[in-house]
């Protein structure tokens, strides 16, 4: 057994395992802080012992036996058990459940702000280190542990319960825990900056996660709906960029890279959350994509269809205005390049997309069809200076350059 055998082991048990592990010491302990120094000792100590034992057939229950014995040990040595754990107090008439979804409702329990619930849950769910979620949101490593401190602190002090909520809870408590899901997706499909197309370690996260929750919750159709729309995303990752880290746009995509098993499982999906109604807001972006995915090819899309459910979307959705963004995208790609700018100019004046890369890009990309070279170079440099992506600013000079 060589070192990097274990080592590729033990990081695979850390993608894999990570949240069982934590979620079950975390039961056992009703305190994240030690719940996480157990978990990581256990990590630690598989790297020290896997080289001459061997990895074991279980790498999983290896590692959460070994977090819960050190758990074991860290509370006997307690004095005065209860009165030092005030931490994540469960009601006497818990359900056990699942551990790991107790600790995704606990990350995102409405008493924390929504920025600070995509942190925890990458931090603590996810199994990011905080220097990985630190660069996420586009601050220092002090800063971020901090947050994530205080954070843990306010789940103590406010004695957030560490369970499923109730079902009279479950409605408000869901939403959150999805929109968070679905945060941590597009941040890693889309990173804000970096030099990365597609950032996996928070895709495959927010895809795990997904999959998690339709485990657990399977009647859940808003559950259903986000899998299936973060999976016809996922299936064209592969096509998203070149062999140099490229930008490619979905119309300059080669199609037989995207994954039909998992545009398959999608649209299974899919059909299964539409059965529901009315519809959920992520089951309508999923039909979006489906469109996307059933389309032969880039020319061969039906636009008409795109724009309705853009309709539907602004309905379920109100006030989004990157909907209306996308929305008035659609409709340029539907009668032509002057009726998506038409669309987009009541967006100028919309505060939420004052500093969105995005608007500046699609209004250049339609002024560029239309021949207007001076604005449409105007619009690309504003796009440039609202966008901290490499490989997007990559793409955008590359356009500004061929003006």
């Amino acid at each position: 057994m060589t070192s990097s055998d274990v080592v590729a082991a033990v990081a695979q048990a850390h993608r894999r395992d990570w949240a069982q592990v934590l979620a079950t010491t975390a039961r056992l302990t009703r305190n994240l802080d030690l719940a996480e120094e157990c978990a990581q000792e256990a990590f630690a100590q598989a790297l020290a012992t896997w080289p001459g034992t061997g990895i074991p057939g279980n790498p999983g229950g290896w590692l959460t036996h070994v977090a819960r014995n050190k758990a074991h040990d860290a509370l006997r040595r307690e004095a005065a058990l209860k009165q030092r754990l005030p931490l994540l107090v469960t009601g006497e008439e818990d359900d056990p459940g699942d551990e790991r979804l107790m600790l995704i409702f606990t990350c995102c329990h409405p008493a924390l702000a929504r920025e600070t619930q995509v942190a925890l849950t990458l931090k603590l769910v996810c199994g990011l280190s905080t220097v990985e979620v630190a660069r996420a949101f586009l601050v220092s490593e002090p800063t971020m542990a901090a947050r994530l401190t205080r954070a843990k602190k306010k789940i103590a002090a406010a004695r957030i319960p560490y369970r499923v909520p109730t079902p009279e809870q479950l409605g408000e408590r869901l939403g959150a825990v999805l929109d968070v899901v679905h945060l941590i997706f597009t941040t890693g499909h889309a990173p804000p900056a970096g030099d990365q197309v597609v950032r996996r370690d928070l895709v495959d996260g927010a895809i795990a996660l997904a999959r998690l929750l339709h485990l657990l919750m399977p009647a859940e159709a808003e559950v259903t709906a986000l899998l299936a729309l973060l999976l016809f995303h996922h299936a064209r990752s592969a096509s998203r960029h070149s062999g140099d880290g490229a930008l490619r746009l979905l119309q300059d995509q080669d199609r037989t890279a995207w994954d039909r098993t998992l545009i398959d499982e999608a649209a299974s999906l899919l059909a299964e959350a539409l059965r529901r109604r009315p519809p959920s807001r992520f089951a309508v972006q999923a039909a979006l994509s489906a469109v996307h995915a059933e389309a032969p090819s880039f020319s061969d899309t039906d636009w008409s269809e795109i724009v309705a459910l853009y309709d539907v979307l602004r309905r379920l959705w109100p006030g989004s205005s990157v909907v209306d963004l996308n929305r008035a995208v659609a409709v340029g790609m539907r009668d032509g390049p002057q009726a998506g700018l038409d669309a987009l100019d009541p967006l100028l004046a919309e505060p939420s997309l004052a500093t969105y890369g995005y608007l500046s890009a699609a209004r250049a990309d339609f002024l560029r069809r239309l021949g207007r070279t001076t604005e449409a170079a105007d619009a690309y440099r504003e796009a440039l200076a609202l966008t901290a992506n490499e490989a997007e600013r990559a793409f955008l000079s590359g356009r500004l350059g061929s003006l």
